[in-house]
Parts: structure tokens; sequence; C-alpha cells
């Protein structure tokens, strides 16, 4: 099974089609097209169903997927292992990120690798901790930020334990206070974050242990939209203190959750068991020495 006809057949559905996974691996459109149509062929069915204008994935089609994502996983250990041996400065830091505490965590550390490991190319996913667990167990990516706790499949790496600060709007009623609960906050419209953030499982299920289910407002994954959601007025939000420290101003309140059992606790994440590459290594040790726990 040729290796480039993987890559061309993941590409296809990460991308969403064949031009846009052409661009990405500097090929035309027909030789992806043809390059799926024999690992099909090659496999006995049909990987990709074509109603629409993005291709989806059948049944054998998500199989060959996963698998795929590991081996070429697999393929980038080896060669950053390589490289390794021979004394040279390449291969892929494939690594995935959270939108919130990213920007002040991490933004000084990648100008660091940078400098330290010029050769190695970093591959960037952005997105919640739910859906960056998911990509580190299929292969796509070595490492995440994700919160605890983590599942038994994953190691990890202690990074960050934050307090939440719950953002009141103009004229609410807990306006002035140091500090609130979540019962305080229990009639209030909630501003949650999408689908992908392991944060709104963790706000849930701290809401109902004590008796209610949070009113949602709206949804979004940027904190800066949420924090002008609050100050228009729809309703409170919770974000980890560090994003709340230079962004936050009047007319909105910031007061601390006063509830420890929900906490902004990250970590950085592997699959359990996993060889990590060089590339990978080298980001371990610089969140280590530069105290990220």
């Amino acid at each position: 099974m040729d290796l480039r006809s993987l890559r061309a057949f993941v590409e296809v559905v990460r991308q969403g089609g064949f031009s846009a996974a052409a661009k990405v691996i500097f090929a035309t459109q027909p030789t992806i097209s043809k390059a799926v149509k024999q690992l099909e062929e090659e496999l006995g069915g049909p990987l990709l169903g074509r109603q629409g204008h993005q291709p989806q994935l059948t049944a054998m089609g998500d199989v060959v997927y996963r698998r795929a994502m590991a081996m070429l996983a697999e393929r980038d250990h080896m060669l950053g292992e390589l490289a390794a041996l021979k004394g040279l400065e390449q291969g892929t830091l494939r690594l995935g990120l959270p939108p919130l505490g990213s920007s002040i965590l991490f933004a000084p550390l990648f100008a660091e690798f940078r400098s330290r490991h010029p050769g190695i190319a970093i591959e960037l996913l952005e997105h919640g901790s739910s859906r960056l667990e998911q990509a580190v167990l299929s292969g796509e990516i070595e490492l995440a930020v994700s919160l605890l706790p983590v599942d038994e499949s994953f190691a990890w790496q202690d990074i960050c334990d934050e307090p939440l600060v719950a953002l009141l709007p103009p004229g609410h009623r807990l306006g002035g206070r140091a500090t609130v609960t979540l019962t305080d906050l229990a009639d209030s419209p909630f501003i949650l974050f999408e689908s992908g953030f392991a944060l709104n499982r963790m706000i849930d299920t701290a809401c109902r242990r004590r008796g209610f289910v949070p009113r949602e407002a709206a949804r979004s994954g940027q904190a800066d939209f949420i924090i002008a959601l609050v100050a228009a007025g729809l309703g409170v939000a919770l974000l980890p203190r560090l994003n709340t420290e230079q962004r936050v101003h009047s007319p909105i309140h910031a007061a601390l959750l006063d509830e420890e059992d929900l906490r902004w606790h990250a970590a950085l994440v592997w699959r359990r068991g996993a060889a990590l590459s060089p590339a990978a290594q080298a980001w371990r040790a610089l969140t280590r020495e530069k105290n990220l726990r």
C-alpha cells in the first residue's frame, strides 16, 4: 500500500475536497483523484461518498482514514528519529492548542522553540479540548493541551491550574461582589463555549451537581467575543482568570468563582505508550524548562 495514496486520501478528508487537497500536497487534482481511486480498487470498496459538494466518508473510509493517520504519524516519527541519529534538526511538531489561554501561555514558547529548532516545522491544530483529544488518539497530532481529568488513554504533563472568573453584565444583581458561586448564578443565562470544548461539559456537570441546568444564551469559541457578549448584556460567562486580567473592563464586573471542583486545570497530553518524535520531546522539555509545570 502506497503511503502517498494514503496521504492523498487523508488530505481530501481533512481539506474537504480534491482541489483543496491538491494545493496542500502540491499535486494536480487528477493526480489526487487517481490516487484515491487506486486505493479504493486495492481495498475493494468505496472510501468516499461523492454526493453534494464535499466528499463524505463511507464506513470503510472511516476505518481507512483513522488507520492511515496513524500510519502517516508513525512515518513522521521514524523520519524524526533517523534525523536525530544523524544529528540533524528537522521533523515536524504536530501540536493541538485550545483558543482559551494559548496566546498568553504559548506564544512566547513558539518564538523560543523556533529560535532553538529552526529546522522543525510546526503544524498547529486549534480547537476545543474534546476535539484535540480525538486528534491525539487518531494520530492526527502528537501533543495537545487539554483539561484535567483526562481519560486513561492519555499520559499527561501538568501545565497550569487557574481558577475561573465569572463575568457579570452591566446591572447584574451580583455586581460588586468579590466572589460568587455557581448557585448564585443559577437564574442567569450563560454564554457557553462551542461543543468541542471540555469546559462546557465541566460547567454543565458542576451545575447539575448543584441542582440546576445552565440556561444557554449563546455559544462562542473566542474569548474576546464572549467578553463582548457579556458587555452587551446577553448573560454571564465563566473564563479562566488568565484570559480576563488584561481584557475585562467596566461595565463588566469580574468576580472570582468560588468553586474548587470547577477550575481551568490544563495539561499537555499524548497517547499513553506512544513513542514521541524528537520534535514532540523537545516541546515537552521546553514547557518544563519554562515552568509550565
